[in-house]
Formats: structure tokens, sequence, C-alpha cells
């Protein structure tokens, strides 16, 4: 017969199962979460796009790009 372990930890539940045993840290938690999955969903800026093309293309030429010299 298996232990409950609800029973063996006086009702509550074992850590990291739910964010409700996080406290007060899960609203911080949530947050954080919220931010990160709105800033990855977020498109690159059309300009970024074209320096990382630009980068690439230089970096399969062989070239150094500017400001790159070692």
């Amino acid at each position: 017969m298996k232990p409950n372990i609800a029973a063996a930890t006086g009702g509550q539940k074992e850590p990291g199962r739910s964010s409700e045993t996080l406290g007060p840290n899960s609203e911080i938690g949530r947050k954080l979460k919220q931010y990160y999955d709105d800033l990855v969903s977020d498109e690159v800026p059309d300009r970024f796009a074209n320096l990382l093309k630009q980068l690439e293309e230089s970096e399969n030429s062989g070239a150094t790009p500017a400001g790159g010299g070692r």
C-alpha cells in the first residue's frame, strides 16, 4: 500500500506541484511568465532583421563586418 503524500505532509501538496506552494512569489512568477510570453511573441523589427541579414551575408562571403576588426 502506498502512503498518502498529502496525509504525510499534513494535507499540503508536494513543493513544485502548483503555484499555490510558491506563496507570495507566485504572483511574481506569473507576471514574469506573462512578460516573457509577450516578449517572445513580438516580431523582430524590419531594421533589425535587415542588419542580421547583412551580417549573415558578410559572414558567408568571408568578409569582416564593419567595426569587427581583430
